[in-house]
């Protein structure tokens, strides 16, 4: 594809892709500012971009009551988050290896969010943010796993029971979501897991698996068998030659892999309806704002919306230049 040299045309260009981005933003923009109304003026018949902006609605939210030290609690988690985001974004500045740095800041968020509740009252909607975190983190750990060895596997045999083990993974992804849903829920009753973060964990892994060993499958097409093959004659087997040479050049396919398949299960509706009680993940408990009569719930469904995107789109950043090479590994080829 040539590359546009008129003046006009590239300011048609960039004028294009300034309102393609506007469009993009606009609805984003307005659930946040309306997180940020009070219920006159969200209610307001007249659309109204100019308010004093207020957080009762988090308050709302997320708190039950608010603590006579709320300041300074809030102030503490807030600084909390601040300095483990930062050890995150400069961990390759530090001294100390990557792992270390990720596995330190892990503890910390997780240590965090289970002080968070007993220095305040928090609501329900906390509940459905950590039951959100356990379901998604054990879908991607789970998939991402059984999909790294079952893909590399499928890669690597070219057999006729590769392709039928492909075209069944196809073929079960094809199914709608309503197919899962029955034996399921008689496993979960059978077993008494209905209404548990397992079941959804099984449910959304078996969902998501046919992507991630066709999307995995593909990155390791993409490697020659001579790497795996020259750290064999240096006394490695099968299992060491795949975790030491094989899995570090496919880890931005790897995470590639993970951050949708941590989309698809932090997005899920549908079978976490269906297959939970009160184990609500987020887009469960957003529904409840959305389709109840009282006025209240706008601004709350707001609030619970801004909530619930901002945490993706902070793993999605900071994964970002993982994400790109991932997506554009294999793209050239020579």
């Amino acid at each position: 594809m040539e590359k546009v040299r008129h003046p006009l045309g590239r300011v048609l260009i960039h004028l294009a892709l300034m309102l393609f981005a506007l469009y993009s933003i606009l609805p984003f923009y307005w659930t946040a500012a309306q997180s940020f109304k009070t219920l006159k003026d969200a209610n307001s018949r007249t659309p109204k971009f100019f308010f004093s902006p207020t957080w009762d609605n988090y308050r709302d939210l997320w708190l039950r009551a608010v603590p006579e030290n709320g300041a300074t609690i809030a102030y503490f988690v807030l600084l909390a988050i601040i300095l483990l985001v930062a050890l995150l974004l400069f961990a390759q500045y530090i001294p100390v290896r990557n792992g270390v740095i990720y596995a330190i800041a892990t503890v910390g968020f997780g240590a965090l969010l289970w002080a968070i509740p007993r220095l305040i009252e928090v609501s329900n909607f906390y509940d459905y943010f950590i039951n959100t975190i356990i379901v998604t983190v054990g879908t991607v750990v789970v998939s991402i796993s059984i999909g790294s060895l079952a893909g590399y596997a499928l890669a690597r045999y070219t057999g006729l029971a590769a392709v039928v083990i492909l075209i069944g993974a196809l073929a079960f992804r094809a199914l709608p979501r309503l197919a899962f849903i029955l034996p399921y829920y008689w496993i979960g009753v059978a077993t008494g897991l209905l209404d548990t973060h397992l079941l959804v964990i099984l449910t959304l892994v078996a969902v998501n698996q046919p992507f991630t060993i066709w999307m995995l499958r593909s990155f390791f097409m993409d490697i020659p068998r001579e790497l795996e093959e020259a750290a064999m004659v240096d006394g490695c087997n099968r299992l060491t030659a795949f975790t030491r040479v094989i899995i570090p050049i496919m880890w931005p396919g790897i995470i590639s892999t993970a951050l949708f398949s941590l989309l698809l299960a932090y997005n899920e509706f549908l079978l976490v309806r269906l297959l939970t009680q009160t184990n609500w993940t987020l887009p469960v408990a957003i529904s409840r704002f959305t389709g109840g009569e009282d006025p209240r719930h706008l601004t709350l469904a707001a609030a619970s919306a801004v909530s619930a995107t901002i945490p993706i789109v902070l793993v999605i950043l900071f994964f970002q230049k993982n994400l790109v090479k991932g997506l554009a590994a294999g793209a050239v080829k020579g």
